[in-house]
């Protein structure tokens, strides 16, 4: 009788084993894959700015070209507007909503946040003597991101 007891606890002990084993290696495969993911989550973040519309129209109060550019984040993360640029020059004037006398200037800022699925619209103010450009003239606009991607959009001025 005593034998038999002993065959039996050596079963339940191998049984009991078992059960921690498997508990820790399915604790730590958690414990991997939370690691993994919080690891690549930041890997896959990026921002990813769409132009989806731009529209010229003539002011003939502030005798300038006014360029309406509509910006949409469609990426996982915020992105950061830079710079704006007309035919690869920089705009000389930011944050303003009027153009000096043979220049260029927009609303945006130098740092413009645009958050994941936000859009914002962009005014760009080309003056008319502004390198003698004219009417029927396409010009390239250029939006510069932090990340280094830069959005080109080419617009006919009216």
């Amino acid at each position: 009788m005593k034998q038999n007891n002993i065959r039996s606890r050596k079963a339940d002990s191998t049984v009991i084993a078992t059960v921690i084993l498997v508990t820790v290696t399915i604790f730590l495969a958690f414990v991997v894959a939370y690691w993994i993911r919080g690891t690549t989550e930041n890997y896959l973040k990026f921002g990813k700015v769409e132009m989806q519309s731009g529209v010229c129209t003539w002011d003939s109060n502030a005798t300038c070209w006014k360029i309406t550019l509509k910006l949409k984040n469609s990426g996982t993360a915020t992105a950061a507007l830079l710079g704006a640029y007309i035919n690869d020059e920089e705009i000389a004037s930011y944050d303003q909503d009027s153009v000096v006398d043979g220049s260029t200037s927009t609303n945006m800022t130098t740092s413009t946040p645009l958050p994941s699925g936000a859009s914002v619209t962009i005014n760009v103010y080309i003056d008319q003597g502004y390198e003698s450009l004219s009417s029927h003239t396409v010009v390239n606009v250029k939006i510069r991101c932090a990340g280094g991607a830069e959005y080109f959009k080419s617009i006919e001025l009216i």
